[in-house]
Order: structure tokens, then sequence, then C-alpha cells
């Protein structure tokens, strides 16, 4: 997914308050793994989804460090509703910054749930960033 204006934005306000980005991906079981009792099984001889999610994200957040080598970062991988994992890992933070993709309707842009739930829940300041 596209996340490199909500990655950029982290860095930057992390930078400008000497603070440490925590980045947090959350992932879920794809669909095809829910329906079958060995599906775990065959994931975990394949290396585990957590091994590939660690990697989505240590490549997404690559050029950011180069870019920002002076700000310590956490890598944090959890299965779970994005939500749910955010709000949690909120809890000590300084600043949340969420992603929105581009939605929008009659009314106007709106918010996806992650955001909404991030929002309404996180114990701490929350930046919502457009996607490109």
């Amino acid at each position: 997914e596209d996340s490199a204006d909500v990655i950029g934005f982290a860095f930057e306000a992390a930078a400008a308050r000497g603070a440490t980005v925590r980045a947090v991906r959350a992932w879920t079981l794809p669909t095809v793994f829910t329906y079958s009792p060995g599906s775990m099984r065959l994931a975990d001889e394949a290396g585990g989804l957590e091994q590939y999610e660690k990697k989505a994200l240590a490549e997404a957040l690559a050029p950011w460090r180069e870019r920002f080598p002076d700000v310590p970062v956490v890598e944090h991988v959890e299965m779970g509703s994005a939500g749910q994992v955010l709000v949690t890992a909120a809890g000590n933070a300084q600043l949340t910054v969420v992603g929105r993709r581009a939605r929008r309707t009659a009314v106007g842009a709106r918010i996806g749930s992650v955001a909404h739930g991030v929002l309404h829940h996180a114990a701490c300041p929350v930046a919502v960033v457009p996607h490109a």
C-alpha cells in the first residue's frame, strides 16, 4: 500500500520533537487461511506470515531511515485489527499518525474505519494524513 506520505509525516514530526518513531503494522490472516484446518501449519512451514509483514514494514521504512538517520525507530508487527493494534500502541505515544484513503461521497471526503477508531479511542493526539 502507498503509505509514503504517512510515514514521511511521522518521521518529520519525530525529528521536530526529538522523538522516536514507533512504526506499527497490523495484519490479519488472508481469508483463504480461515477456511482450511491445515492452513496455519502451511503458513508456518513457509516461514510464517509474520516474517513477511516484518519485511514489508522494514522495506517501507528504509528510505525514511536514510533520510532521517538521527530519528530512532522501533518496529512493531502484530496480528490483529488495525484499529485495535494502533489504539493499544498509542498508549504511551506523544502523537499517533494514521493514513486516510481518498474517499469521496456525495457529502464530501470521509475517513475510514481505522482512522475513525483511532481518532476516538487513542489516548494521545492523532494526525490523519491523506494518502497521495
